[in-house]
């Protein structure tokens, strides 16, 4: 579904004071080397924006100001080690939609939604230097559409809900004093987490091809468990699950059930580490603070969601400070990211090895994000992915804060099974956002 929209205007908007010497790089931690180099996107929809012209000097002002603090998000990555916070600036776009707001909400078709963003959702960067990109869409009808494309390595879901929740702040207020409103958010991880040389490691010179333009035979869907589906299958599962656990258990036992070919699902979940450190690290700070779990559980091992809960609590319950501080600084991540490429996996030898990639920006302050016009009415990342043999979900809030909504990236065939499934059909529903 594609709808006419026109550009208005192209700038680079830069930091309102510049960057001191003393900070001009900044490390790379081992965990952002690890990350893909793509684009991620996260779009706000506001039903009643502000007239164009106020909303443009606002938006633009406080951006400026709030760069001030997030000032490698204004600058350029310089190597695999480092970003060099030379201000250069970051992509300010304004466009006219040639619709209703209604439209994106009532059928948030993929194909609309791109035409929010300034790249592809999980576009490789390798035709700009910006490490942050910003797309404000007018709708005919008043409603306005803000799309913030973070560069991946540069920050991580939570990092990036933080610095649109402070720039909101700082734009609905009209506060010369952003001090009061955000600091201490750059931080050196590279002293907890070291950098590596990842040369000669080929998943990362394959990275390109993970991205490629997804083939016809992949899919992707939208499913929402609203707040009473989601209470439903939470008092179903029992031993109190979050939502994250009950929707993982869910789809994880649906994706295997459907399994007809014997396949060996391991399964990749994003885990933010902010407040497992000790002291705690403050959730503002910007960088990838997360590791990832990563689980293989034989499906008769899993087919209960209350046995499936416990096995996912448990293998959380080893992410303490103590570990984290330990197995991080001695190679941990390398070994494990060469043991990935090289397929090492003795239980899987004889069966196609496939990643069932699950992460999560439930509870991060997106719904938070007031410019001025209230908060949001839908907030959504599309992390679109060419899942080819391996299958992608990406969890988000409601706008109540009570369900989940979940994109889905598979094939055909398994989405056809999937969706199908009792228990996605009697938990999940196609809803409109509004």
């Amino acid at each position: 579904m594609e709808v006419p929209i026109s550009i208005i205007s192209r700038e680079i908007i830069k930091p309102s004071s510049p960057t001191p010497n003393h900070l001009r790089i900044h490390k790379f931690s081992r965990v952002d080397q690890i990350n893909l180099d793509i684009a991620y996107p996260i779009i706000l929809f506001y039903n009643s924006g502000a007239h164009k012209n106020s909303s443009s000097h606002h938006l633009k002002q406080s951006l400026s100001k709030i760069l001030t603090h997030y000032y490698p998000f204004a600058g350029r990555v310089k190597d695999h080690f480092s970003v060099e916070c030379d201000d250069y600036g970051v992509s300010f776009i304004e466009a006219h939609i040639a619709t209703n707001i209604s439209e994106a909400l009532q059928n948030p078709h993929p194909l609309l939604l791109e035409q929010l963003m300034p790249y592809k959702p999980h576009e490789l960067i390798t035709t700009t230097q910006f490490n942050l990109a910003v797309q404000v869409s007018y709708f005919g009808c008043g409603g306005v559409a803000i799309c913030v494309c973070f560069r991946h390595c540069i920050a991580d879901a939570a990092a990036a809900a933080n610095f649109i929740k402070s720039w909101s702040a700082v734009a609905s207020r009209g506060d010369s004093n952003t001090d009061a409103i955000v600091k201490d958010v750059v931080f050196d991880f590279s002293s907890i987490f070291p950098p590596e040389d990842w040369s000669g490691l080929s998943i990362t010179i394959n990275s390109e091809e993970i991205l490629k333009s997804s083939s016809t035979d992949i899919v992707f869907k939208r499913f929402v468990f609203d707040g009473s589906k989601m209470a439903a299958l939470r008092e179903t599962i029992g031993n109190r699950p979050t939502r994250f656990e009950a929707v993982f258990a869910l789809m994880w036992k649906a994706v295997t059930s459907a399994n007809t070919e014997g396949d060996v699902f391991v399964a990749s979940i994003p885990v933010n580490l902010r407040r497992k450190m000790n002291p705690p690290i403050s959730d503002q700070c910007m960088g990838n603070i997360f590791a990832v779990l990563i689980a293989n559980w034989p499906l008769e091992e899993t087919i209960n969601y209350k046995d499936f809960v416990e096995k996912i609590r448990e293998l959380s319950s080893l992410l303490n400070d103590d570990y984290i501080k330990k197995s991080f600084p001695n190679g941990w991540i390398l070994r494990h990211m060469k043991n990935i490429d090289a397929g090492i996996n003795d239980d899987t030898k004889s069966s196609r090895r496939r990643i069932f990639h699950i992460s999560s920006c439930c509870g991060l302050p997106f719904y938070e994000a007031d410019f001025g016009w209230g908060k949001p009415n839908w907030v959504t990342t599309l992390q679109a992915h060419n899942a080819g043999d391996n299958i992608f979900v990406s969890l988000a809030d409601t706008c109540d804060g009570k369900g989940v909504e979940a994109w889905v990236a598979m094939s055909k065939q398994e989405m056809a099974k999937f969706e199908q499934d009792s228990q996605v059909i009697a938990y999940a529903s196609f809803n409109q956002i509004a």
